[in-house]
């Protein structure tokens, strides 16, 4: 039955995002009469179908999300930190959107190429979304415009910042705890260091904008599912910590931003550390 549910899920959401594309294509055609239009057309376009992801999962294949750590405000503007360790995170982080009233605002900074894929790729580009080939030389300009067309649109935003830069399996657990050693830093043992130097720009760039930081750790019970098997197994639950940091609680300069981020991971390590040990989030 689960197999049969998983395919089902699959196929609505692959159809469901391709016709998602079309409407979006379409709604160019109002660009010249009114930008707030389409803005409007491509909203209603991807709350549909990020709550249709997540009622996949949670509804239609019953995966519960248990959600542990500080209560969160609504509506807010968040930048959203997370640990990366396959694709089933994103479901989760949806989750949470949608039970805070935000699934419509949610915006991931995705790996260039992406874009580039039909569907969920393209999907994003009508999103302001923001496509980075992960060095901050080439990304800085593309990244600025966009925030400076969030400040002038006021447009509402979870973003979305796997700091990892990439899904942590552990030949890249082993190369960043390598590199940790090298550059004095302590190695973690359940996440790779995050890339600093592009969280602190992103809350320079987001200055004034945003009202607080959610950090998410994301654990799951036996093994990290992969997409396919996060709907087609019997995956049953996921746990999802929330740390919520206000805006105005973050240090001000680059290194002390870079230290803070750092802090974080090395807790989202020690809160694995237990995890993996005890099945939940803290005791």
């Amino acid at each position: 039955m689960r197999f049969l549910l998983g395919s089902i899920s699959i196929v609505l959401l692959l159809v469901t995002a391709l016709l998602g594309n079309l409407v979006q294509m379409l709604s160019l055609l109002f660009y010249p009469i009114s930008k707030k239009l389409v803005r409007k057309i491509n909203t209603l376009v991807v709350y549909l179908w990020w709550s249709l992801c997540d009622i996949c999962a949670t509804n239609l294949c019953g995966i519960e999300v248990v959600i542990t750590g500080d209560h969160l405000p609504t509506p807010e503007q968040a930048l959203i930190i997370a640990n990366h360790q396959e694709m089933p995170d994103i479901l989760v982080i949806l989750h949470l959107a949608r039970q805070q009233g935000s699934i419509a605002n949610v915006k991931w900074f995705a790996k260039y190429p992406l874009k580039f894929i039909p569907g969920i790729g393209w999907g994003m580009l009508f999103l302001d979304c923001l496509f980075v080939k992960r060095n901050w030389n080439s990304d800085k300009e593309n990244i600025l415009k966009v925030f400076s067309r969030y400040r002038e649109e006021r447009i509402p935003f979870w973003l979305v910042s796997f700091l990892e830069g990439t899904r942590a399996k552990p030949a890249k657990i082993l190369k960043s705890q390598e590199y940790a050693r090298k550059n004095g830093l302590s190695p973690l043992k359940h996440v790779m260091l995050p890339r600093s130097k592009g969280f602190a720009a992103t809350l320079e760039g987001l200055s004034g904008l945003y009202d607080a930081v959610y950090d998410l750790t994301i654990g799951y019970e036996d093994r990290v599912p992969t997409l396919g098997s996060y709907f087609y197994s019997n995956v049953r639950r996921v746990h999802l910590h929330v740390r919520r940091f206000s805006s105005a609680s973050l240090p001000a300069g680059d290194k002390e931003r870079n230290e803070w981020v750092m802090q974080r991971f090395k807790e989202k390590d020690q809160l694995l550390e237990i995890f993996y040990r005890s099945g939940r989030f803290g005791a």
